[in-house]
């Protein structure tokens, strides 16, 4: 049964508006502000309610401990990060973009005691306003900061590569180098524990053909063979051996750590604006300008993939916006008028690409990453091994 929903409304006086073809059968989910445009894996229930808001609270209640047993839980990972960093430098390691959520983490991590060394990935991409923010954060909280300075020719190259195969991560590029420099200090430094962002109630739903696996280096290498001219001399990577050492020998995953709190967004930045000094970017991961141009003009022009949908629609469920608050504000335009003019000029610059040469490249057909060579296969058989290898223990512990 197809229930009926608020039709989309495209901005008629405003240029900067990406206008996207409408199914026939277009159709929004009646609680989220999920849809069936660029998006083949949605799916509906009778009451007109998409897969993405039950996966949500299956996530929430398979993952989210409910108090007071998240607090207790906190409180003995808190411990464990404090006894195994004792007579070392640092006992945890952490990212920081200048977002929300990672400047959240590196005031909690003060806020708890804890002895953080903090990396940040300069990719030549941060705004101004990104740099002052993350100025602050580390003079504010007296912490020390690894800054990992890419060759700017190489990872260029590396991203014209991905938008010339026309795949839709093109973030892939950025994120790789930033998960493998993390490792490889966790690994120098001898950190056990590296703490992420990333969390359930406000980054949970992304549809999977809207972002691709981020430590894929096979997949990242084949594009770049493609379509790149330079070799990769200083790229950081990490390839499916690499991927046994760490998450094998030294037994390094990232812990989500604001899954382990009771974690609002809005109350998270007024805490970071008091307490920091922090200045909102307009969007999420807007700290960089080669991501906002991307997420707010390349991926909804090329790919019809508007990620505030995801990014509203995970507030929604967690009860942290309402569903007429994200739809008013998907009316608004995803890229001010004002600011595309110049922003992709600034980008296409700095990319050495004419006007022409863009415009080309976003009149390319799309292509999926599956296109490319993979690790996952290896991956996907280390991790049955792992399974079975656990398995077999207990059995043996039992009978034992």
């Amino acid at each position: 049964m197809l229930i009926s929903t608020n039709e989309p409304v495209v901005n008629e006086q405003n240029p900067a508006t990406v206008r996207t073809e409408f199914p026939a059968d277009f159709q929004r989910c009646t609680l989220t502000v999920m849809d069936n445009i660029a998006d083949p894996d949605i799916r509906f229930d009778e009451q007109g309610v998409c897969n993405y808001y039950h996966d949500y609270h299956k996530a929430v209640h398979d993952f989210l401990l409910p108090e007071p047993q998240r607090t207790q839980a906190l409180e003995r990972f808190l411990s464990r990060i404090k006894e195994e960093g004792k007579n070392k430098p640092y006992d945890c390691l952490i990212g920081v973009s200048g977002g929300v959520d990672s400047t959240y983490v590196a005031w909690l991590t003060k806020e708890w005691g804890l002895r953080p060394l903090a990396v940040h990935l300069d990719n030549g991409w941060d705004s101004e306003l990104a740099v002052k923010n993350i100025e602050n954060i580390i003079k504010g909280l007296g912490i020390d900061l690894f800054t990992l300075v890419v060759n700017w020719e190489e990872f260029r190259d590396i991203q014209l590569a991905y938008l010339k195969a026309s795949v839709v991560d093109i973030e892939v590029v950025s994120d790789h180098a930033i998960f493998s420099t993390m490792y490889r200090l966790a690994k120098e430094h001898k950190i056990p524990y590296v703490l992420s962002g990333t969390n359930i109630v406000t980054e949970y739903i992304m549809p999977p053909g809207w972002l691709y696996s981020k430590m894929d280096y096979a997949n990242l290498k084949h594009i770049h063979d493609t379509y790149g001219r330079l070799k990769r001399r200083t790229y950081p990577s990490y390839n499916f051996y690499k991927h046994i050492f760490y998450n094998a020998v030294l037994r390094l995953n990232p812990i989500s750590i604001l899954n382990y709190i009771d974690y609002d967004k809005a109350k998270a930045k007024a805490t970071i604006t008091n307490q920091l000094g922090w200045r909102d970017y307009g969007g999420k991961h807007y700290e960089s300008n080669f991501t906002k141009f991307y997420q707010a003009y390349i991926l909804p022009e090329k790919f019809k993939i508007d990620k505030r949908k995801a990014h509203y629609s995970t507030l929604i469920c967690s009860g942290q916006m309402t569903r007429q608050q994200a739809l008013a504000e998907l009316e608004k335009p995803i890229y001010p008028v004002d600011e595309l003019k110049a922003d992709k000029e600034y980008v296409l610059k700095k990319l050495g690409l004419s006007d022409d040469e863009f415009e080309s490249i976003m009149n390319q057909p799309v292509r999926k990453h599956s296109e490319f060579r993979s690790d996952k296969k290896w991956k996907s058989l280390y991790n049955t091994l792992l399974e079975r290898t656990a398995t077999f223990r207990k059995f043996f512990k039992k009978a034992s």
